[in-house]
């Protein structure tokens, strides 16, 4: 994890957000592009496992394909690991272009119009030993963002402070992905955006996800009803799982964050499983219905993602990561005044990417998450691969992983929340 300078680009106006600071966000707006974040920090890479020969028709995905201003590097010869670590940004957005206005009937109101990163999350698999740590950024964090170049071709100046979610109505994918790089100091290869109906087809896709939740949730806000105990969620229950933010711990957003991670956890364990790794029908069903929502606009990929070998490489870099070095952490934050928006707490933020940029194991010490949404209920075993052949960038098998020496884990700050794939965990109900 490299830091990089800033790049930025001339700029001569300054517009006013489409939502102005105090407004609060659309809820179900906010669920879709939460699930479609989470749907493409897995199937960008599992799905290139499965369905390599789906992909192509790669030419017309490579065209759909967005500059970030980063070349990647020369794919080698043969098909094996990706060489060196990985910076990946995953956003959804609230587009409303292409959805179906009975799902969405927000889409038909004059104010539709824009489209805002709702979800940001910042992918990192590490070189070897491989580690994946995926960190949330709260949509209402105020941060600095760079001048930026619209689609149209015009030119925003920068701003000192302005919610997250507003970089990608400023400049799309790259836009965003610039203003996560001033934050954090990161360089960011690759990046990948999902909008509403794509979030949708690839959930169904993936086939449910394994949730948990201490007590009974009823919540009208959302419409969804869950006994305390486990559920497999679909489609429209699903997605509002992911939207539940008053049912459960105190109601905040930043609440939500740890739920998310709950579901995001459990599908990690079900892409690491037999369920669905081993089923190439599966597999194949994502891949063919991902290829889909990059011709209908739905998914948005940096063209340094495009070329299956690439995701191919990614995917067999993270495919045999163990459970408890994949990480979901929430970017810390406090309170604005007011209490409506989130600051960023960079001091607390630069002890985790330190020990990123220097491939160190991470000891979270706080909470599972902001807001008491979750609580550890278990540990989650991990299933035991079978034996495979992988190529290596010779062409080679790849030969077996040597131990790598006890290392010592960072202790993160405790405003570091979140939780590991490892660790199960349940919903809790507001209280």
């Amino acid at each position: 994890m490299t830091p990089r300078p800033e790049r930025t680009a001339s700029s001569r106006r300054q517009p006013v957000a489409r939502h102005g600071i105090l407004q609060s966000p659309n809820p179900f707006a906010q669920v879709l592009t939460i699930l479609g974040a989470i749907v493409v920090v897995v199937v960008v890479s599992v799905v290139a496992i499965g369905g390599f020969a789906v992909w192509d028709a790669s030419r017309a995905v490579a065209a759909s394909g967005v500059s970030i201003g980063d070349d990647g590097s020369q794919l080698p010869p043969a098909i094996g690991e990706i060489e060196g670590g990985v910076n990946m940004l995953v956003v959804g957005t609230d587009s409303c272009e292409g959805q179906d206005l009975a799902l969405f009937p927000r889409c038909a109101a004059t104010d539709a119009k824009g489209e805002r990163n709702d979800v940001t999350m910042l992918v990192h698999i590490s070189d070897a030993p491989r580690r994946v740590t995926i960190v949330s950024i709260p949509r209402d964090m105020l941060v600095s963002i760079p001048s930026c170049t619209g689609e149209d071709g015009t030119q925003y100046s920068a701003m000192s402070s302005q919610m997250i979610n507003v970089s990608y109505m400023y400049g799309g994918l790259p836009c965003s992905v610039l203003t996560v790089e001033k934050l954090t100091g990161v360089d960011i290869q690759f990046a990948a955006a999902m909008r509403w109906t794509g979030v949708i087809n690839l959930s169904d896709a993936i086939g449910g996800v394994d949730v948990c939740v201490s007590d009974d949730i009823s919540d009208g806000h959302t419409g969804l009803n869950l006994t305390a105990g486990e559920h497999t969620l679909v489609g429209v229950e699903a997605l509002q799982f992911l939207r539940i933010r008053h049912g459960i711990g105190d109601g905040s957003d930043l609440g939500r964050i740890s739920n998310q991670q709950q579901f995001m956890s459990s599908m990690v364990r079900k892409l690491q499983s037999d369920g669905v790794l081993s089923n190439p029908g599966t597999l194949l069903n994502l891949a063919t219905t991902a290829i889909k929502q990059v011709a209908t606009g739905q998914l948005v990929l940096s063209d340094t993602l495009t070329n299956p070998q690439r995701m191919v490489q990614i995917a067999m870099a993270v495919r045999s990561v163990p459970y408890e070095d994949i990480v979901f952490v929430q970017y810390p934050t406090q309170y604005a005044e007011g209490g409506v928006r989130v600051l960023p707490v960079t001091a607390d933020a630069d002890v985790l990417f330190e020990a990123l940029a220097a491939n160190q194991p991470l000891q979270l010490t706080g909470s599972t998450g902001g807001g008491s949404g979750t609580e550890v209920v278990g540990e989650a075993t991990a299933p035991t691969p079978a034996p495979t052949a992988s190529a290596s960038p010779s062409g080679t098998e790849s030969p077996a992983a040597t131990p790598s020496p006890t290392e010592t884990a960072v202790a993160l700050p405790s405003s570091v929340t979140g939780q590991t794939a490892a660790q199960v965990t349940c919903t809790v109900a507001e209280r």
